[in-house]
């Protein structure tokens, strides 16, 4: 399998509702997951999730989203052929005008190569420690790193 890329003035789009459920991708997203319109419109949008990603990075998107907050985040997608693509994701709830949460809109862009040498190795690890202590050893390893960079998550991604 190898590694694709985009350029770094490309955005990936994608929008989903409040189950995960994809409702919109724009041209590059189809592209680079090798998915139709029609094969991603009503999936779930971990479809592309690569299993090498570390599900205490999923458990802290989805928790912060759902409590109507936005979030920054590295993922490592893979695409229908068994290709890989590593993104930089912003999250953002959309909310209806009583201010409920009614899907979710992510914009994805290429990530630094400064940024790609701290965070593989950091996935690496929380993917050994989920294999091997469970999703708790993933999230005591993840909350210790953020509490020695600033005590927020998204200032230690914003920070790389």
């Amino acid at each position: 399998m190898q590694e694709l890329t985009f350029g770094e003035d490309e955005l990936i789009v994608s929008k989903t509702d409040t189950k995960g459920r994809i409702t919109y991708g724009n041209t590059l997203f189809m592209k680079l997951s090798g998915y139709k319109e029609s094969e991603l419109l009503g999936a779930p949008h971990n479809i592309i999730r690569h299993p090498e990603m570390p599900r205490i990075i999923f458990k802290l998107l989805w928790d912060t989203i759902k409590n109507g907050k936005e979030i920054n985040a590295y993922v490592l997608n893979k695409s229908k052929n068994g290709d890989y693509y590593w993104v930089i994701a912003n999250v953002t709830p959309s909310l209806d005008k009583n201010g409920r949460v009614v899907g979710y809109y992510s914009v994805r862009r290429k990530p630094s190569q400064k940024a790609m040498q701290m965070i593989k190795p950091l996935y690496a690890k929380l993917l050994q420690a989920e294999k091997s202590g469970g999703m708790q050893a993933s999230e005591n390893i993840l909350n210790q790193l953020i509490k020695e960079n600033g005590g927020r998550y998204d200032q230690f991604i914003l920070s790389i």
